[in-house]
């Protein structure tokens, strides 16, 4: 069976820590992460930041009012349950391949916290570095790589 998943947000922040806003579109540099990101760099293994869709509308069962990027994703998909992949795995979206850096995260200084009242990211995150560059766009497909 394929694994494959709808990537629904592309978001960015010019500074880490904050939240991102959906930009629909970003162009994802390898070895350094998606251009125009506060995190991205080739100093860092957490290049770009992957959170499910569902485990977001899980949250926001919870009564919060939350878009995409709040918790500082670069990339939201619908249809991959990310936590049940190693570290090493890797995933496709056109010529674009990125592979797991880091589960989850710990942040001492985020912002995210403070707007929707817990950071996703520290329990559900997953980061990437990017081996493979290109441009993603809402509603491509990101599959796992055989």
């Amino acid at each position: 069976m394929e694994v494959r998943g709808k990537i629904t947000g592309i978001c960015t922040s010019v500074d880490i820590g904050t939240p991102k806003r959906n930009i629909h579109q970003a162009n994802l540099i390898r070895n350094f992460g998606v251009e125009g990101d506060g995190h991205g760099g080739p100093h860092t293994d957490k290049q770009v930041s992957l959170l499910s869709y569902e485990k977001i509308q899980a949250f926001t069962g919870k009564d919060a009012e939350v878009k995409e990027g709040a918790f500082g994703e670069n990339l939201v998909v619908q249809g991959i349950d990310f936590s049940i992949y190693p570290v090493g795995t890797q995933f496709r979206s056109g010529d674009v391949i990125l592979e797991i850096t880091h589960k989850g995260e710990i942040c001492e200084v985020c912002k995210m916290k403070k707007t929707p009242g817990e950071c996703l990211m520290q329990k559900e995150g997953i980061f990437c570095r990017v081996v493979m560059g290109g441009i993603v766009t809402e509603g491509d497909y990101l599959h796992l790589e055989d």
